[in-house]
């Protein structure tokens, strides 16, 4: 276990909030709070925030960037100390539930952030609600939060939804002409919820779904699925994949000859993929977090300023370039668990079921706020809170990201 206490200032000020706004038991709370905290050898317990990241294996490249992040996040809210615990859950479903009952039942955590995938964070869902930790997922999946039932009622997400970016694709495709489409997707909850997505909103565009194939992430070949798609001869195909193997399709596809448009996912907003896929990915476009492309987005863009800063406190830890998406949705959760612990401090001590509560009611109740993606506003119904705005189509060229402004 990697444990962080980060020295870097807080990444923005908690919102501010008035006496006259506060229901008479929260000001008491609050009172009895600050008067414990001032008597002398009185120390209140410090909240601890558990990470679950694909540190290791197939999704190492999203979970890699979202660790370096976790060094950039306040080490203090409202005067109360941090502790981040980070687990490798190895990329697989079970380790990620493992970790995150070690995290609820013997760390016993005030909230957790991961997994960096959908398998994975699907797979944590039933021990998130059984512990009830407000948990703040990484990955794409609308299954994720959708529907805000019984079970879900704890989990939160940052990413951009799988619906929000299949959306994006069926515009750009339709406005170039595209009529037949083609998909291939990982064999896992990524990959069949993504191709749900698609083929809702390709049927919306006019857009004729014309093959549908699966791939594993530790396959070495795809060919035989990439045969089966030039054989349909469709006019784009969308790879529904994260990390470096989605760039096996594109290669496969480019080797085979294929001439059409090509869209991925945002599960490959990072440089690892750029270096994989090389030349390859060059003209491919995506749906993507604004961070890949802060510094060209009009100055009127709602993420433009946060994405910067991001990137700036980044890059001036680990180099120029090699900021991604996915270490922008940790810092984002760090924005989210920013504004929401100082609130539910007023409710409760860390390391309680009350705090627990009031920290999950806190991240439910946030409006407002601006984050590297977007604008949040969340409600009891949309545990993202992000709108439209959160998400820009971006081509790769020449190894880089560009911006597709429309």
């Amino acid at each position: 276990m990697l444990r962080f206490r980060s020295s870097i200032p807080e990444p923005g000020r908690p919102r501010t909030l008035t006496l006259h706004a506060l229901t008479p038991q929260r000001l008491v709370a609050l009172v009895a709070f600050a008067f414990c905290a001032a008597l002398p050898g009185v120390s209140l317990a410090q909240v601890k925030i558990g990470l679950v990241l694909s540190l290791t294996g197939p999704a190492a490249s999203l979970g890699i960037p979202a660790r370096d992040t976790v060094a950039l996040l306040p080490k203090e809210m409202a005067g109360q100390k941090i502790e981040y615990l980070v687990l490798d859950d190895a990329s697989d479903t079970t380790q990620a539930v493992q970790n995150t009952k070690k995290l609820i039942s013997e760390e016993h955590v005030d909230a957790i952030i991961g997994s960096s995938t959908t398998p994975n964070t699907l797979a944590m869902i039933d021990v998130v609600a059984e512990g009830q930790t407000p948990t703040i997922s990484l990955a794409s999946s609308a299954k994720i939060i959708e529907p805000v039932d019984a079970k879900r009622h704890w989990m939160f997400k940052t990413p951009q939804t799988d619906a929000m970016m299949a959306s994006a694709i069926a515009e750009h495709a339709s406005e170039h002409g595209v009529k037949t489409m083609a998909y291939i997707g990982q064999a896992d909850a990524l990959g069949d919820t993504f191709y749900a997505e698609v083929a809702k909103f390709a049927q919306l565009r006019g857009i004729n779904l014309v093959a549908n194939e699966r791939f594993n992430r530790t396959d070495p070949s795809v060919t035989g699925q990439i045969l089966k798609i030039m054989s349909a001869n469709p006019d784009a195909v969308v790879v529904g994949a994260a990390g470096t193997p989605a760039a096996l399709p594109p290669k496969t596809l480019k080797s085979r000859g294929y001439k059409g448009l090509i869209y991925h996912n945002h599960g490959v907003g990072n440089n690892d993929f750029l270096r994989v896929c090389g030349a390859d990915c060059n003209g491919t476009f995506l749906p993507a977090s604004p961070v890949l492309v802060a510094a060209q987005l009009p100055e009127d863009h709602p993420a433009k300023r946060l994405a910067l800063d991001y990137i700036s406190r980044f890059e001036a830890l680990h180099g120029a370039g090699s900021v991604s998406a996915f270490g922008s949705y940790t810092w984002d959760a760090g924005l989210l668990l920013g504004t929401a612990v100082p609130i539910a401090l007023m409710a409760a001590a860390p390391g309680t079921s009350e705090f627990r509560q009031a920290l999950r009611d806190a991240l439910e109740a946030t409006r407002g706020l601006a984050t590297s993606n977007g604008i949040v506003n969340m409600s009891m119904t949309d545990h993202l809170g992000l709108d439209q705005r959160a998400r820009v189509m971006v081509q790769i060229r020449e190894g880089k990201w560009v911006y597709q402004a429309r």
